[in-house]
């Protein structure tokens, strides 16, 4: 019974009121009108010299991002970015090219010799350059790249070779650098490989500007460098914006891609040092080039153009863009001096590039007929004049030679 009683109390209490009087209540109505936890003493500056350093260095990284506004004069369809990769030897710039080549086109590219040239997003096409350790290169490289990839050997530091680029960019317009540390695996330390990086990125910064990037590739695996950061740089390069600089958008410029010797080749066995006529093919970068106008070649001289005409695009654009992703069809490749493009069609001759031995299967019709073409030794005009057709079984044939006489004395009647 009193336990009873006791549970009959506690469920008659009352519940607990809020205070209306006194001094509690009056602080927690004074509270509702200002925001909660916004505390004066807790959130002003604990240094005015740090606060004013902070104002001024955001209203500086503000005020570099404002540029006057200029012409874009590239066409509707621009023709690829040049992506300079520059480097001293050894470092690791032709297996850079072919890891970004691998990347984009899922192609191996064994030999890197020239300008290569692929498509990398749906409306983005890039051209690979491997810049040699050339005084002369580098300065045709800097009046023409983009963007530049400056490969730094991580296990010996920046090189004389780096900063003499560096100074030559300066004086052409100074386009996007990026920088890439390699050799990375050398460094067996982890205190001296994180010691390392931050040296290397602050010498970096300084030679650019604060803020540059810098990527990492930890090391080769296989002879390759790892798929994940190689896909990560890609993306980075894909996404990159560019401004446009005003000396190169008002003048002409082609990097020569593919270059063919049309000289009569009985005038070259007469005379090796005479005179030739060399066709020059390759993307036109600024404004329009027209004909018989003056050109300078590197390493040449002047010279004057004789014809300049449109060609079809060998490494076109995708026409669908609604897309997420390329096909596998949609990953062109284009580079002739290293071997790799597919069919072309020049103006004496046609060049086809066949895909590998295994593909020489004798049983197919295609292989059959690119191994008669391959095996013929003879032209076809030769060919003709000893051919011989024969109407009916167990006839004499008729020759090439008869047919033609009858045809000269139907003539001259």
């Amino acid at each position: 019974v009193v336990r009873a009683a006791v549970m009959e109390e506690a469920v008659k209490q009352k519940s607990h009121r809020k205070r209306q009087a006194g001094p509690k209540a009056e602080k927690k109505r004074s509270k509702k009108g200002s925001v909660e936890g916004k505390n004066p003493k807790a959130f002003t500056f604990k240094s005015a010299v740090r606060a004013a350093r902070a104002v001024k260095r955001n209203l500086d990284l503000q005020s570099r991002r404002e540029h006057l506004p200029s012409v874009d004069r590239s066409p509707q369809e621009p023709p690829p970015l040049c992506v300079a990769v520059v480097g001293p030897p050894k470092v690791g710039k032709s297996t850079l090219i072919q890891g970004l080549v691998r990347n984009f086109t899922r192609q191996n590219l064994v030999n890197v010799q020239g300008p290569v040239t692929i498509v990398s997003g749906k409306k983005c096409r890039l051209t690979l350059l491997e810049c040699g350790n050339d005084i002369n290169t580098m300065i045709d490289v800097a009046k023409l790249a983009d963007l530049v990839l400056l490969l730094v050997d991580a296990s010996f530091g920046f090189e004389m070779e780096t900063f003499e680029f560096l100074n030559i960019l300066q004086v052409h317009g100074f386009p996007k650098v990026m920088g890439v540390l390699t050799h990375l695996d050398v460094l067996t330390s982890a205190k001296t490989l994180r010691k390392t990086k931050k040296r290397l990125k602050q010498r970096f910064w300084t030679e650019i500007y604060q803020g540059a990037k810098l990527f990492y590739i930890s090391g080769m695996v296989h002879g390759q460098y790892p798929k994940t950061e190689i896909h990560n740089l890609g993306r980075f390069i894909s996404v990159m914006k560019f401004r446009p600089l005003e000396w190169r958008s008002a003048h002409p410029c082609v990097l020569v891609d593919r270059v063919e010797d049309l000289t009569d080749p009985q005038a070259i066995r007469v005379n090796s040092k005479c005179d030739r006529t060399v066709s020059l093919y390759g993307y036109v970068r600024g404004t329009h080039l027209k004909q018989h106008s003056s050109v300078h070649i590197p390493g040449c001289g002047d010279f004057t153009l004789s014809q300049a005409s449109v060609l079809p695009d060998p490494c076109p654009l995708p026409d669908k863009l609604k897309k997420r992703s390329l096909n596998e069809r949609e990953r062109l490749i284009y580079a002739p001096m290293a071997g790799v493009g597919g069919i072309l069609y020049d103006k004496d001759a046609v060049y086809i590039e066949l895909a590998g031995s295994h593909t020489h299967d004798e049983g197919t019709v295609p292989n059959k007929m690119m191994t008669s073409l391959l095996e013929a030794r003879h032209p076809v005009d030769t060919k003709m004049k000893h051919a011989e057709i024969s109407l009916f079984k167990d006839t004499v044939p008729i020759l090439s030679e008869d047919v033609d006489s009858r045809l000269d004395e139907e003539v001259l009647e």
